[in-house]
């Protein structure tokens, strides 16, 4: 009984740590991971370094984006921390 009281303190310990740490980093990182393999050609985005452009072209490794005086930059696909403004769907014609 008295090692069971010495050992639930810190198992609550990990417990708290999980659900208050460990959990909600794996969501941001699994959504990170989502929106960074859902890029494609002509989103508006946003680096973590806090350029703003738009993605001109696109590998598994590797993004260019063009910034809005028309440079072109080639980026890490790690490095787009977000998507300002998705590129409109192309509509296939019938």
């Amino acid at each position: 009984m008295g090692s069971l009281t010495q050992i639930l303190p810190l198992i609550l310990m990990f417990v708290l740590f999980y659900f208050l740490l460990i959990r909600p980093q794996q969501k941001r990182q699994k959504a990170t991971q989502s929106m960074q393999s859902s890029l494609k050609k002509g989103d508006k985005v946003a680096t973590i370094g806090g350029m703003h452009g738009t993605i001109d072209a696109i590998d598994d490794l590797k993004i260019v984006i063009k910034s809005p005086d028309g440079t072109k930059l080639t980026f890490d696909r790690a490095s787009i921390r977000e998507i300002t403004e998705s590129a409109p769907d192309k509509e296939v014609s019938v």
